[in-house]
């Protein structure tokens, strides 16, 4: 629905901030580290959003990059995490840390971010493995284009491997018709079609 506002941040706090936008004020739940990469109250700054809706609750929260939201929807997936869960985790572990953690199944390290327990560390582990994206992954050329494999279900690296794989081979020409040439090839080395 909204991938993400951009707007003058008019306030922060231990729970979000606020952003101002054509006259709307925005009031978005941000994890804390979130917040101290965007800019500073007073500036301009984009924030990426993800829209959870139930009967009794609509709560619009906020991440400072796509691949920082991408972090969060994936812990949703992980049983006994909802989103205010995910965004207590995410306020007490940077990203490289937390994909650190998960890759090597630092079980210590997970039950040291504050309300994170032993079984769920556990489970994030078993669930996540392999699954969030490297930084340096996601900052190539086609960051954007692994996102979006990403969220067709494909582990994140191995999405941006066959990206690169499929350049060196094509050599696509920049623009649309390159990125879609290079997407419906990394989508055949992704699913075997072609070796």
């Amino acid at each position: 629905m909204f991938n993400s506002i951009r707007g003058l941040i008019t306030g922060k706090n231990g729970e979000g901030l606020r952003l101002l936008t054509g006259g709307l004020e925005w009031d978005l739940a941000v994890p804390l580290i979130d917040q101290t990469d965007l800019p500073p109250t007073g500036e301009e700054g984009r924030v990426f959003t993800w829209l959870y809706h139930r009967e009794d609750q609509m709560k619009l929260y906020g991440f400072s990059s796509a691949a920082r939201r991408a972090t969060f929807l994936e812990l949703l997936k992980v049983e006994g995490i909802g989103p205010k869960g995910a965004l207590k985790i995410m306020g007490g572990i940077g990203q490289e840390e937390l994909e650190a953690a998960l890759e090597a199944g630092d079980l210590d390290r997970l039950e040291r971010v504050p309300g994170l327990g032993k079984k769920t560390a556990q489970k994030m582990i078993l669930a996540l493995k392999g699954k969030l994206a490297k930084t340096e992954a996601g900052a190539g050329p086609y960051g954007d284009l692994a996102e979006a494999l990403a969220g067709m279900g494909y582990d994140r690296r191995a999405a941006a491997e066959a990206l690169g794989r499929a350049a060196a081979e094509l050599k696509p020409p920049s623009g649309a018709d390159g990125e879609s040439l290079l997407l419906k090839r990394a989508i055949a080395y992704l699913s075997g079609a072609q070796g």
